[in-house]
């Protein structure tokens, strides 16, 4: 069935790249889609601070150079997700001597991960998520209280581009959020980006997460968001994008296979979303999916530990679904 379709990333080729994020199981079990429909790959989390970096003065890279070679060898573009973030980062390099890092150590730090893992594969990714998720979700905090704000405050984002740019100058350098397209949340990504402008920090563009769902965000929010963000003059690149079949706050766990109306729906929203990224696709550099078939999500067990979700357009047996046969169908 998947050889009698048009090719995917073929369809939207003069529009954006698409793309999706593979690890070290999915670029094999899923080899034969990531060929025929995508010509942009992200490592999952392989290329995470805590993968690649587990201690001072030891690098992992080889399951990264895997994906990388992987990449090269389908002559597919790649994406580096991520260098600085909350999350999934080794804890030695906020540790000396027992208590909390200073800040000239921390910022020496930042600087040979970036340097070491950026100039690894310079020139053989072409865009970088360099910092992820600092926006606080609450309505009265700007910035995430991570360590790195702890030590650093807000100057780490700026150091964190500066030193990439230096590292791979011709990289398009993204940050990257999630909730990106709600109001209050889209408007402080907005101004830590015209901030960031201001002051000449080389910031090419911002990653809209798009982990979004059957109901929400709303499609007004989401152009809202875009049009937002592309009036700063960078690019806009869909990076994370799933289509879950819960509301976030849905704890459901009885479900083997979704309804014919979450089926309906998360058509519906497919199709909706796909003509608003060809409606901006002049802003829009890559639409990435964070995984390919539904056989493999994060949103397995997240957030309802025990439950199954199908958020992709090719199914558990990376077929694809009806809603991608009406995704091509449709003129750009």
């Amino acid at each position: 069935m998947t050889k009698q379709l048009t090719s995917l990333y073929q369809h939207f080729e003069k529009d954006f790249k698409m793309g999706a994020a593979i690890n070290q199981r999915t670029m094999y079990s899923s080899e034969e889609v990531i060929k025929k429909h995508f010509n942009s790959l992200t490592a999952e989390n392989e290329m995470k601070f805590e993968s690649v970096h587990p201690n001072e003065n030891e690098y992992t890279f080889e399951i990264s150079d895997k994906i990388v070679a992987f990449a090269e060898k389908h002559q597919k573009a790649m994406r580096g997700h991520t260098l600085i973030w909350h999350n999934q980062t080794s804890d030695w390099i906020f540790e000396q001597s027992g208590r909390l890092v200073d800040p000239e150590t921390l910022l020496k730090r930042m600087k040979d991960h970036i340097d070491t893992v950026v100039g690894r594969y310079k020139g053989k990714i072409y865009s970088w998520d360099v910092v992820n998720e600092v926006i606080a979700d609450e309505a009265d905090k700007f910035y995430r209280d991570s360590k790195w704000f702890q030590v650093l405050g807000e100057s780490f984002i700026e150091k964190a581009f500066e030193y990439t740019h230096l590292a791979d100058p011709n990289a398009t350098l993204l940050y990257n959020d999630y909730n990106e397209s709600n109001p209050g949340k889209r408007d402080k990504i907005y101004q830590l980006i015209r901030q960031l402008k201001d002051k000449g920090v080389p910031v090419h563009g911002v990653g809209m997460q798009a982990h979004w769902n059957i109901y929400d965000p709303s499609l007004d929010n989401i152009r809202k968001a875009i049009e937002k963000y592309a009036s700063l003059g960078i690019e806009v690149q869909i990076t994370e994008m799933d289509v879950s079949m819960f509301a976030f706050d849905d704890k459901r766990t009885d479900l083997t296979e979704p309804t014919e109306e979450m089926k309906a729906l998360q058509m519906e929203r497919y199709l909706q979303f796909f003509e608003v990224f060809k409606e901006y696709k002049k802003h829009i550099g890559a639409v990435t999916f964070w995984g390919v078939a539904d056989d493999y999500t994060w949103l397995n067990d997240f957030p309802v530990k025990g439950r199954k979700n199908w958020p992709f357009l090719f199914d558990e047996n990376q077929q694809p679904k009806e809603v991608l046969k009406k995704i091509m169908s449709n003129r750009t």
